[in-house]
């Protein structure tokens, strides 16, 4: 069955609309005044997978209920999010050379799809490459894009592929998805092929330390968490997870692994993803029908962009008549600000942040998009967070981080000594 995220990758429409339908209350106001002076980023955004939907205009305001869009410059604008990790995604596939070779080329595709939006709306937005470049992007009026990989399946057996993405400007990289792979154990996947990493996955992790790519331990096992964090000479980052102690799934992290993953100066950026948050119960009849608008929805990418945005379109009428005829719990807004409080608690606003998944999957009745991000601040400083605390949460953990991965490069060896002139 193809996932949420293929659907919400595959159409696209335009619509204007007002950034708020009436005015916000005093206390509201006074909370976006706050976000808005702060540098906000998300550490793991799936907008990528949006851009190759035929006639996407990511300068246009698009919606979640009708084109199953959560990020554009118009939301990102009235949310009060800078920019963030934009994640270059690749779905598990077999373990063969085709498979593999298939993933490359996925990967590229999808990295050069990146910087063309960039390119294309240069005014607007404009690819960082180092911790600095954030504050510099910001202080321009641009949105920033860092890009990260989501599952280095696309490397295949060459681990040294990794290097060509670095040049391409990732800086932030996961070994796994939902499967085990090459690299590494999936949390999601009860095989546990490794028992951690892979030889490939160690060399991996050393390649990461040497160009300055945080490791990102996301969607890995404990056992694979646990590795990362003892063999990664800088800190290491969960882009967009959630606490287990909260809600017991494998993709969150238990609190004394939260503590380690402090001590060593690492950060948790917490998921919005409904079923990491609250438990859903199994609903095989709606997973189907589920699986087969997504199929239905399976090549848009080929279509022109008229066909494209009335197939996006009558997707999403058959996705909300499936959730009106197999109805299921979903996260609301206070359940995701348990995980991100209880983060807090556990381990300090030094170290937690905000992952949200945007279009890949993430959204919670009451936040369904990025034009509320500031919703988050407003409950913080309900909790009695201040603006030194806001900041680290936003953007400065994660900068800390990225500036420790640049620090911690490997130095080129000295040049050799000029032949002759000894004794």
């Amino acid at each position: 069955m193809l996932s949420r995220r293929t659907m919400l990758a595959t159409g696209a429409a335009l619509t204007a609309a007002p950034v708020f339908a009436k005015p916000l209350p005093r206390h509201a106001d006074a909370a976006r005044a706050l976000h808005n002076r702060l540098l906000c980023l998300d550490t793991h955004l799936d907008t990528p997978a949006v851009f190759a939907r035929p006639g996407y205009d990511m300068m246009q305001r698009h919606s979640f209920e009708t084109q199953l869009s959560q990020v554009d410059y118009p939301r990102m604008v009235e949310g009060g999010l800078d920019g963030g990790f934009f994640a270059i995604y690749t779905a598990q596939g077999p373990l063969t050379p085709q498979g593999m070779l298939a993933a490359r080329d996925a990967a590229l595709v999808r990295a050069a799809a990146i910087r063309e939006m960039v390119a294309k709306n240069g005014g607007h937005f404009e690819l960082a490459f180092t911790a600095a470049d954030a504050a510099r992007i910001a202080a321009s009026g641009k949105r920033i894009v860092y890009q990260s990989i989501e599952n280095s399946y696309p490397l295949a057996n060459d681990v040294t592929l990794l290097r060509s993405f670095y040049a391409l400007g990732v800086r932030m990289a996961g070994p796994v998805h939902f499967k085990d792979n090459q690299l590494g154990d999936s949390a999601t996947d009860k095989s546990k092929t490794w028992k951690g990493l892979s030889p490939m996955g160690h060399d991996w992790l050393a390649l990461c330390n040497e160009l300055g790519i945080i490791p990102d331990a996301s969607h890995s096992s404990d056992d694979v968490f646990d590795q990362m964090l003892a063999g990664s000479k800088t800190p290491i980052i969960l882009s967009h997870s959630g606490c287990r102690a909260v809600h017991d799934h494998p993709r969150n992290i238990d609190d004394g692994r939260m503590k380690q993953l402090a001590a060593a100066g690492g950060v948790i950026q917490v998921n919005s993803l409904s079923d990491y948050l609250i438990t859903v119960p199994a609903n095989p009849a709606r997973e189907a029908a589920q699986g087969a608008i997504y199929a239905r929805l399976h090549g848009l990418s080929q279509m022109s962009p008229a066909d494209a945005t009335k197939a996006i379109a009558d997707g999403a009428k058959l996705l909300k008549a499936v959730n009106a005829q197999y109805p299921q719990p979903r996260a609301t807004f206070e359940d995701y600000m348990r995980h991100i409080l209880h983060a807090l608690k556990t381990v300090g606003p030094e170290h937690v942040g905000i992952g949200a998944d945007w279009d890949g999957g993430g959204g919670v009745t009451g936040l369904e998009d990025c034009a509320g991000n500031w919703k988050i601040t407003a409950r913080l400083l309900k909790e009695g967070y201040g603006e030194t605390d806001l900041a680290k949460f936003w953007s400065g953990n994660v900068l800390r981080v990225l500036a420790a991965a640049e620090d911690g490069r490997a130095k080129p060896p000295p040049p050799a000594p000029p032949n002759g002139g000894g004794e």
